[in-house]
């Protein structure tokens, strides 16, 4: 913007300039030409009295040296006698004392002037008073040159102007994109400082209105979510109690431990709700993925996790998957399920919460349940590559007729939620990973789930709000049905 304000300003007071320089360079010409040549008639009239009293040689030769020092004056006598340096052609001195006119005109060296003088005796004398051409010229290049330094510096001072006022709608420019750029990746502490023309201040104006309103509505959602958890605390107490009377009934202690772990669950979502509502920017905590407070995982994969799921908390694959396939493995026996495990003994940490990893796992897992026949076989396999971990699941089912639409948040082709896969989706990407869907050996589909190593993820690059959207998503997930946009998946 900057270089196009200052190319306008260049054109503009270019042409300016121009439309004034150009007469005014030839008005000075003219007026030089005209000053010379003006001197030079007054110079020839001088000598007009002098020759009316006297042709003599000697007196008219004093009164030429009197009136011109540079010799530019002449004085052609009746007699034929040349008085000075002629520089006038012969036909216009025999037409100026034929003709009795003034005559006057250019030649090859300068401008000549000739002015008869009729003495006694009807004779004629002319007299010649010759402008070389470079004193019509006298002062014209100095007068150029001056002219031109100011058009110079008009524009040069111009462009200068345009340059600081483009200097300064850009810097406001600039300011409002970086401030625009860091709300979009999570700083929602950041405003500007309204500046620059009046159309850039209201810009920035608007821009600190929408952060806040941005903030006051993600408060808002955070208080109804945590509202709305709340509620379920009454249902779930009642189902406890109704649990509680069960007694030693079959499966009465499953059913405990279930609403126990939905209890842990609830009160996780209240307590993260209710927590002041970041606006630095994402990735400010510490991501060391030492093993402190925020998050270490143990050899078990049962890592202590922070409420916010930072990008320093980490789990092992291996631990994880085990123990949530454990707990499936009692549903999957009772339903006739065949269930494969398959775990590499390789360290498969990644830099994500025990809660966002035991959520996938569930939801994959979950998908088989809810969308596969009761005695479909299904596996679980855990292993490690150069750089990443590979979580696979497979059934035996018959799969997943359009993969990319399963993939979609929202969108399922099972008539679920549409949210199962995107959790385990998101929680790939969070690591710098992927997740795919095929055909598996089993037969059926196959999700394939791969999970950056710790060791690979830069420090500070996971923000911790997508951890906290994984694991949120995951908990809706599991409140209704884990998405399958086919039998396992």
């Amino acid at each position: 913007m900057r270089r196009a304000l200052a190319g306008v300003a260049l054109a503009v007071t270019s042409m300016v300039a121009l439309s004034f320089l150009i007469p005014l360079a030839l008005l000075v010409q003219s007026e030089a030409r005209a000053r010379s040549t003006t001197e030079a008639e007054q110079r020839a009239s001088a000598l007009a009295p002098v020759l009316a009293l006297t042709t003599r040689s000697r007196d008219v030769q004093q009164a030429v040296s009197g009136l011109d020092s540079e010799r530019r004056l002449a004085v052609h006598l009746p007699d034929g006698e040349v008085i000075g340096d002629r520089h006038a052609p012969a036909s216009a001195l025999a037409r100026a004392e034929r003709e009795r006119e003034t005559l006057a005109m250019d030649t090859d060296d300068g401008w000549v002037y000739l002015q008869p003088v009729i003495l006694a005796g009807d004779r004629v004398a002319v007299v010649e008073s010759f402008v070389p051409r470079s004193a019509l010229t006298r002062g014209v290049v100095l007068s150029w040159g001056v002219m031109s330094l100011l058009a110079v510096g008009l524009v040069a001072g111009s462009v200068l102007v345009a340059d600081r006022l483009g200097a300064r709608v850009v810097r406001s420019s600039r300011e409002l994109s970086r401030a625009s750029n860091a709300l979009g990746e999570g700083d929602l502490g950041i405003r500007v400082e309204p500046a620059g023309p009046p159309e850039l201040k209201e810009a920035g104006r608007a821009f600190n209105s929408m952060a806040d309103r941005v903030v006051g509505l993600l408060a808002t959602e955070r208080e109804l979510v945590a509202d709305l958890s709340h509620r379920l605390r009454t249902p779930l107490t009642a189902l406890r109690l109704e649990a509680e009377r069960m007694g030693s009934a079959p499966g009465s202690e499953r059913l405990t431990a279930a609403i126990t772990h939905l209890q842990t669950e609830i009160d996780s979502i209240i307590s993260a709700a209710r927590s002041p509502l970041a606006v630095g920017p994402p990735g400010g905590g510490t991501a060391d993925g030492s093993g402190d407070g925020n998050g270490n995982g143990d050899g078990d994969g049962h890592g202590a996790a922070s409420g916010d799921g930072a990008a320093g908390s980490r789990c092992e694959v291996s631990g994880v998957v085990r123990r949530r396939v454990e707990f499936w493995a009692v549903l999957a026996g009772q339903q006739g399920r065949p269930c494969g495990l398959e775990v590499t003994d390789e360290p498969t940490p990644v830099r994500l919460p025990y809660d966002d990893l035991a959520a996938v796992v569930d939801a994959l897992i979950g998908n088989v349940f809810q969308h596969t026949p009761e005695g479909t076989a299904f596996a679980v396999e855990v292993e490690r590559t150069a750089g990443s971990v590979v979580l696979c699941v497979d059934d035996a089912g018959p799969g997943i007729a359009d993969p990319d639409l399963a993939l979609e948040r929202g969108v399922s082709v099972g008539g679920s939620t549409g949210l199962g896969l995107d959790i385990a989706l998101r929680a790939a990407r969070t690591t710098r990973g992927d997740l795919t869907i095929g055909r598996g050996p089993l037969g059926g589909a196959r999700v394939r789930v791969e999970l950056g190593l710790a060791a690979a993820v830069p420090p500070a690059g996971t923000p911790s709000r997508a951890s906290r959207a994984v694991r949120a998503a995951a908990r809706r997930g599991r409140r209704t049905t884990p998405d399958r946009g086919g039998p396992a998946g």
